[in-house]
């Protein structure tokens, strides 16, 4: 397991190394004069010039690489090009608002999903199995911002259960804190909750299909024994689409965040695409591959304690 562990963390680290290297060298060539857009149109090419060079970019661009990899590697992704304010304190602040709201809607989806696949694959036809079906083809159909308008107008406006928008940190009040992420996380968790519903009940009939089960039932184990035993086996299809919904939440709560007034990395990521701030751009990319690359890595080391072949290969 300790050699598992550690080529995981390898890969990871490679991973990130590349995946930075690239986002640098596609930023810059995505946005040819970043000067444009952090002046305005009104900006005078003098004005241009010289924000140019307080900024660096007169220089080579492997040498802007150079500086900006070696600050990386110390955990300095340098100031903001739009308010010259450390990337690292900004993303401080913005980050833990994201995070709070991904790891809920995370968090409802293990749970939810979890008992419901579990509950339609053990019994096939029943009315669990049914609404489950249907849930997937909805909510699948429906439209994120749609839903999350809705849970708003629902909940929000005419019942007053939660806020409509803002954000309470967790240090004011921790009831404040969660009753202004629970809305976003319920609305970026309910596709979640359908996918992760229904790969768990075909993974489930699946397992029960199999002769191993027949034999624990022959030998006179409980129901809740067996039903460990295939939850066990069915779990890393559940695992798999958890984790990747994770990853996948990350993009989607640039939308949540608007409709929410959240001020996390989703809106930040915007505001520096319209103003042509890479280093934040760069800062954002670099922390969301962090997030991908722990994800997966505890992913790999759950799917190899669940089954032992997966440390083999």
């Amino acid at each position: 397991m300790l050699l598992f562990t550690m080529k995981r963390m390898l890969s990871g680290i490679v991973l990130l190394v590349v995946v930075s290297i690239a986002t640098f060298f596609l930023a810059h060539a995505a946005i040819a004069d970043p000067t444009a857009s952090l002046l305005g149109s009104t900006a005078s090419p003098a004005q241009q010039a010289a924000l140019a060079e307080k900024i660096g970019l007169d220089r080579p661009l492997v040498v802007q690489f150079g500086e900006w990899f070696a600050g990386l590697i110390t955990l300095d992704f340098g100031e903001s090009w739009r308010n010259f304010r450390s990337v690292g304190d900004q993303l401080a602040v913005k980050v833990p608002v994201t995070l709070s709201v991904i790891s809920l809607a995370t968090l409802i989806t293990a749970i939810v999903g979890v008992a419901f696949g579990l509950a339609a694959g053990l019994r096939p036809g029943s009315w669990i199995d049914r609404v489950t079906k249907a849930a997937s083809v909805v909510f699948f159909a429906l439209p994120g911002f749609w839903v999350s308008l809705v849970l708003v107008l629902w909940f929000a406006v005419q019942l007053s259960w939660f806020p409509a928008v803002g954000y309470v940190p967790a240090d004011q009040s921790v009831g404040g804190w969660l009753r202004s992420i629970t809305l976003p996380a319920v609305s970026l968790a309910l596709a979640g909750v359908v996918a992760v519903a229904e790969q768990l009940r075909n993974a489930v009939l699946e397992t029960r299909r199999q002769d191993w089960v027949r034999t624990l039932r022959s030998r006179g184990l409980s129901t809740a024994r067996v039903t460990a035993h295939v939850l066990r086996n069915s779990a890393p299809a559940a695992l798999t689409v958890i984790a990747l919904m994770f990853v996948g939440l990350l993009s989607g709560a640039i939308v949540v965040e608007a409709i929410f007034s959240l001020p996390g990395i989703g809106q930040l990521t915007y505001a520096s695409s319209q103003n042509g701030d890479i280093p934040m751009l760069l800062g954002i990319t670099v922390v969301s591959i962090v997030f991908v690359v722990l994800v997966n890595f505890l992913l790999d080391l759950a799917l190899g304690w669940i089954n032992p072949k997966v440390r083999v290969s």
